[in-house]
């Protein structure tokens, strides 16, 4: 029966992974403090179970790059047929693009893990990032500018490496990969539909190189992964798949009419609720 609670808490895992991944309100953040009240617990070992949900946060996430794959799959390969050979040009143009923009955030990543983990992965910390960058959206979004760049051939190596130092800064939990650089994106003059769909793609790369490394440090300290944990991890994986396919049409449909501020009112609000909730119940404020 315990078992069987882990694997719909799993499933709850995967749907918040796939709203928030996509959306501009950070799927790390939501995913720490859901763990928070719903913890994963596969092992009696508190230790075990801790280093199994900081590899779980990453490695759910291939769910969500796999339905970015799907959904763009002709936009993204430069080899289809159906492609004229200035369309294969530019599908080229667009790749060396995302993976000048994944530098920074590959780089850093490496780096900071144990320190993002173990000293910036608090609630006080999401708050204070959920607050800061829905703030910085309802600024954004107030200055009414028309965007420079409207279509992928536009955008310069230069911005694209800008805008991979914003992704950067979505190493901090709370702040939203997909967040950071739509913001970072749009600040430079992209449009909202561009700023989206190249936030989509450098998913792939980041969230690869990430997962890579988890799965790597998880093996080698842990030494593998037992049965139930294996099932419960491609679990969350699959619902974050099928999830993330809905959440980036919801989204993609949503900039044609919208702006980004009721994202931004949102993660204001939910960043004043963690802080008055931790703040009044005198929960721990430890590392989670």
């Amino acid at each position: 029966m315990e078992i069987i609670l882990e694997y719909l808490k799993s499933v709850l895992f995967g749907i918040v992974q796939g709203i928030t991944e996509w959306l501009p309100i950070s799927s790390t953040g939501h995913l720490i403090l859901l763990n928070q009240f719903t913890p994963l617990t596969v092992a009696a070992d508190p230790a075990r179970n801790q280093e199994f949900f900081d590899m779980f946060k990453v490695l759910i996430q291939l769910g969500s790059i796999l339905a970015v794959v799907v959904l763009y799959f002709h936009k993204l390969n430069p080899f289809s047929p159906k492609k004229t050979e200035r369309e294969k040009k530019n599908t080229f143009s667009l790749w060396g693009k995302v993976l000048v923009a994944s530098v920074p955030a590959g780089i850093i990543g490496i780096l900071f893990n144990d320190v993002i983990d173990s000293v910036l992965s608090t609630p006080y910390v999401i708050a204070a990032t959920l607050i800061v960058y829905g703030v910085l959206f309802l600024i954004l979004e107030n200055r009414n500018k028309q965007p420079k760049v409207k279509k992928f051939s536009e955008l310069t190596y230069q911005m694209a490496l800008l805008i991979g130092v914003c992704q950067m800064l979505a190493l901090i939990p709370g702040t939203s990969r997909s967040g950071a650089t739509i913001l970072g994106a749009v600040f430079l003059g992209c449009s909202r539909f561009v700023a989206a769909e190249f936030s989509f793609f450098l998913a792939i790369p980041a969230m690869l190189g990430a997962s890579g490394v988890k799965i790597l440090i998880f093996l080698v300290e842990g030494g593998g992964f037992s049965g139930p944990e294996l099932g419960i991890l491609l679990v969350g994986m699959v619902i974050s798949f099928i999830v993330s396919m809905l959440a980036i049409r919801f989204l993609m449909g949503f900039i044609k009419k919208h702006d980004f501020k009721a994202f931004g009112w949102y993660r204001i609000v939910l960043g004043i609720v963690v802080v008055l909730y931790f703040a009044l119940s005198g929960a721990q404020m430890m590392p989670v």
